[in-house]
């Protein structure tokens, strides 16, 4: 598991899910509240998972250039963005429009009478 992680499992969870995964969610959040577009997401978690490898590197002595761990690392960080960004999205659409739109679900909003 070490191998494919490219670190041991605590540090994942502890270190890339919640601290770096942290970083994601305000990134997601960050670009829907100045209303950019979600493709916008992708570069900057490109970056963030680049550091998280680096920290994994430095802290832990995890290994710099596992890809497996980059890979598996940055997806978990797009995901967490990505969620954040439509939540967010949906929550400002809700509140700056509501005579228009309603809330559908966690992320979603329809038109009002739809």
């Amino acid at each position: 598991m070490d191998s494919l992680l490219g670190s041991s499992p605590l540090v994942f969870v502890i270190f890339t899910c919640v601290m770096v995964g942290w970083l994601a969610y305000m990134v997601g959040n960050a670009l829907a509240v100045t209303w950019r577009k979600m493709a916008q997401v992708i570069p900057y978690i490109l970056l963030l998972g680049a550091a998280n490898r680096f920290f994994v590197f430095a802290l832990f002595k995890g290994p710099l250039l596992s890809l497996s761990g980059y890979l598996i690392g940055t997806t978990v960080l797009m995901v967490i963005a990505l969620l954040s960004y439509r939540m967010t999205l949906t929550t400002r659409i809700v509140m700056q429009y509501p005579w228009q739109y309603e809330r559908v679900g966690l992320f979603g909003w329809q038109k009002k009478g739809a």
